[in-house]
């Protein structure tokens, strides 16, 4: 096992955010076996994740990029605007160029495969605590400055998870009022986040924003299944 490097340090509190139990459970039991890192929690779905991170800040988030009600770089986002000193993970089974660049806006620390070795994701969750880069400098800032669309369609890297499920809901056609049922949420309140949304995705109608949620819903299938079909446990 590698030697902890600030064993006299309390130690780093980490926070797994996977669907999968055995996985969540694998992570738990390596990380168990570093003294310098304490497991203080645990999440299968965005919305909870969310929830308990904000309430008892981790340093380290391990997150996996997708999740039922979601994926873990809507996490990322949403808990980094509003515990910055939140460092987190991105963990995927597989990895492109799309993806990296989604994580890096979101304000991830990295991006693991779930192919790494525990003893190296032992050593990725150090250096985010520290505040070590785990992703070329340059390449990210790169990133960071880039356009805000890809491939000449919006970008999401600006919407909160509500303002996501939203969209999500505009594209199978629902109204304010139906979303608003659907949520838990006033229809003006529904109007003003659809409002929102539009701005940031550089729309005018909600039809426009209907139509790309199920262009992002078909790529989001697709990937699913390209995870699914390329599962490997991480190996320890």
């Amino acid at each position: 096992m590698e030697k902890a490097s600030h064993s006299h340090r309390a130690p780093i509190r980490v926070f797994i955010v996977d669907d999968h139990d055995l996985v969540r459970s694998g992570l738990k039991q390596h990380l168990g076996l570093h003294p310098d890192l304490e497991v203080i929690g645990e999440a299968a779905t965005a919305v909870s994740a969310v929830a308990r991170m904000l309430t008892t800040p981790p340093d380290v988030a391990v997150i996996d990029v997708n999740l039922p009600d979601g994926d873990g770089i809507e996490v990322c986002r949403e808990v980094r605007a509003a515990r910055p000193e939140v460092a987190c993970l991105i963990l995927t089974s597989y990895a492109d160029d799309e993806a990296v660049a989604q994580a890096v806006q979101a304000g991830a620390a990295g991006y693991v495969l779930k192919q790494v070795h525990g003893s190296d994701l032992a050593r990725c969750i150090r250096k985010a605590a520290a505040g070590e880069p785990l992703l070329d400098p340059r390449a990210a800032q790169r990133i960071r400055g880039g356009a805000h669309h890809d491939h000449g369609e919006p970008s999401l890297a600006t919407l909160t998870i509500q303002e996501r499920r939203i969209l999500e809901l505009l594209a199978t056609g629902m109204t304010n009022r139906e979303i608003g049922a659907e949520l838990a949420l006033a229809e003006k309140t529904v109007k003003n986040y659809v409002s929102n949304l539009l701005g940031k995705m550089g729309m005018e109608r909600r039809s426009e924003a209907a139509a790309f949620a199920g262009r992002l819903a078909e790529r989001r299938a697709h990937h699913r299944h390209r995870d699914d079909s390329h599962l490997d446990p991480i190996r320890y």
